[in-house]
């Protein structure tokens, strides 16, 4: 069978397809977060929280949102191929992924979230890792403009971020881990802030 890109009458309606399909595999991720966290409230005495995870399951939860929101830059690409529509998707299954691996179906086998969270932060590091060089080249293929408006900053961001995430799967350091996961939440936050402040050049 045949297969041929859609003309420029259809790339609206068809970005509107691939984003429904992101906002599903978002929702999971989203849905994943919240269930993981209410159950701190539903078994207090049960659950106790660790910091560090509990600050990463904000960055997930705050990211899954943001890339939801951030992905409204595709509609500035003119022509869709299905690779391009694969790799949205994949950047997409990284946040569903990093939420599954915060919040497991099963604790039993652990002494806790920190004990848990310690013995897969090669996973979730891994994945953040990845997940910072497909942001790169998500940016990247909304055109060149697009990613030099952004400025020196985010390539620094990509960059700081991926070392210190190199260091975070070697090291059970617990301020570390602390340090490294407050300030990414309160960099991330500042970032999302400025960059979507309707006084932005």
């Amino acid at each position: 069978m045949a297969v041929h890109s859609p003309g420029p009458e259809l790339t609206h309606d068809l970005y509107l397809h691939i984003r429904v399909i992101i906002s599903i595999v978002l929702g999971i991720a989203i849905t994943r977060v919240l269930s993981g966290l209410a159950k701190f409230v539903q078994h207090p005495g049960k659950l106790k929280v660790y910091p560090v995870h509990l600050l990463w399951a904000l960055i997930v939860l705050i990211a899954s949102i943001h890339f939801w929101w951030w992905e409204f830059g595709l509609t500035a690409i003119a022509s869709w191929r299905f690779e391009l529509f694969l790799f949205v998707l994949f950047y997409a299954f990284l946040f569903a992924l990093m939420a599954n691996i915060l919040f497991p179906d099963e604790l039993e086998e652990y002494e806790g979230y920190q004990d848990y969270f310690q013995s897969r932060r090669g996973w979730f590091f891994g994945l953040l890792i990845v997940s910072m060089l497909t942001d790169w080249f998500d940016t990247a293929i909304k055109g060149h403009d697009y990613l030099a408006s952004f400025g020196a900053e985010y390539p620094a961001r990509i960059v700081v971020t991926i070392a210190l995430a190199l260091v975070a799967m070697r090291t059970r350091n617990a301020r570390f881990h602390f340090i490294f996961a407050l300030l990414y939440l309160a960099y991330y936050v500042s970032w999302i802030i400025r960059v979507y402040d309707p006084g932005r050049g």
